[in-house]
């Protein structure tokens, strides 16, 4: 690949992803199988003014032998130092780069039961802290192939060309190709515009339908707001979190939602594929679930904790999204949830409610925000897609029609 297009892809991610301001320290996490492109953003963030960076490297091969070897006890323990750290973290709050690209099947075989009961327990410790960084710092996420990775999207094509391949896709849909920095000011403002307008509708309620089955009404915050792109920290730095993206989102009021929603795309989660499923709900809560493949890990993870149970993010895709657009399934949530619209099962987004930043997390829950251990994208879109909102007064306005944006 073309070093001078890595470089700018490098730049986009330190620049307009993650917004390195001078003096910060900033850590990136990145598997080791890429260690050129990880200098590469190191060098960025540098360039822009970083006090430290500090690179922490991941191996899934030996991440799933953890997991094997280690007793469920050993697995579910916070050592004193990875607490202190967390908490140095959650002081100095520095800047997270995670550069995506690990195998999708890199967790076959491994028992998800044992990483699930060991991720329950771990979070009981950290997500107070967790939560207590929340909206105080930039963050980013962004892809970089791998061998592994890159041979699941193209099957049969020698190791070198799919990798090539996936990074022509990974620059395309990352808007490389123009002048980045350009074409992310005037993405941002498309989304906004969206936003905005969506924003003036008062809107109560969302009501999805589609001929695979899909049939779903999911309430909304009166206070709620719908965002996309770009967004500030509490101290007003902006940055974009997701590298690329296409959605609009909103957190719908916990708890009231009806209806059933049939899967459009695979979910890849934990290393394994969830495929041809779907959710149905009751008075807000999953009371079924069914999938054609790996039904088991779905159900394990709708019963994680009580607000698994419940959605915690409507997002808005055009079925005519340049990602969708390559022909290409990514086998990896970055991508595929920006294919077309997506819910998400479990924690909800604070920062859609107007006026968060004066609210303690407590409040934020009490007006409708879901709170949970997890936060599961799927994705939902299909080519008929419709969507209608429904403002406080009953009228119905079309929001999506045939998959696309309807306004």
């Amino acid at each position: 690949m073309n070093k001078t297009r890595l470089r700018k892809y490098a730049h986009l991610i330190a620049k307009v992803g993650a917004n390195v301001q001078k003096g910060q320290e900033v850590i990136i996490r990145s598997t080791v199988e890429t260690p050129e492109f990880a200098l590469m953003v190191s060098e960025e963030c540098y360039k822009l003014g970083a006090k430290e960076v500090t690179v922490e490297w991941r191996y899934s091969p030996l991440s799933k032998l953890h997991y094997k070897k280690r007793s469920l006890k050993t697995l579910s323990e916070i050592k004193n130092w990875e607490l202190e750290k967390l908490k140095y973290r959650a002081e100095a709050l520095p800047v997270l780069i995670h550069l995506g690209g690990d195998d999708p099947d890199a967790m076959k075989g491994v028992d998800q039961n044992k990483v699930m009961q060991s991720r329950i327990a771990t979070m009981k410790v950290t997500k107070p802290l967790t939560d207590s960084m929340s909206d105080k710092y930039q963050w980013v996420i962004a892809a970089v192939p791998t061998k592994k990775w890159a041979q699941k999207i193209f099957p049969g094509v020698r190791a070198s060309l799919a990798v090539e391949k996936l990074w022509e896709a990974i620059l395309f849909t990352s808007r490389v190709d123009e002048d980045p920095v350009v074409a992310w000011n005037e993405h941002n403002k498309r989304l906004l515009d969206r936003c905005n307008y969506l924003n003036s509708l008062g809107l109560k309620e969302l009501r999805y339908r589609s001929s695979n089955g899909t049939n779903l009404r999911v309430g909304l915050i009166d206070d709620g707001l719908f965002l996309g792109g770009g967004e500030n920290t509490l101290s007003g730095v902006y940055f974009n979190p997701n590298i690329p993206t296409e959605e609009v989102f909103t957190s719908p009021m916990q708890g009231d939602v009806d209806g059933i929603v049939y899967s459009t795309k695979p979910l890849t989660y934990q290393g394994e594929l969830i495929d041809n499923f779907f959710v149905r709900f009751e008075n807000g809560k999953v009371v079924e679930t069914g999938a054609e493949k790996n039904a088991h890990l779905l159900d394990k993870i709708v019963n994680m904790d009580e607000g698994a149970r419940k959605l915690g993010e409507c997002a808005l895709v055009p079925f005519d999204s340049p990602i969708n657009k390559t022909g290409i399934l990514f086998y990896n949530t970055l991508f595929d949830e920006n294919c077309c619209c997506h819910f998400a099962l479990g924690r909800g987004f604070n920062n859609t409610l107007r006026g968060f930043e004066n609210m303690s997390f407590a409040e934020c829950k009490a007006k409708g925000i879901n709170d949970s251990s997890i936060h599961v994208d799927f994705m939902i879109g299909s080519s008929d897609l419709e969507i209608d909102g429904v403002d406080k007064d009953g009228k119905v306005i079309a929001l999506f029609r045939n998959g696309n944006w309807a306004f």
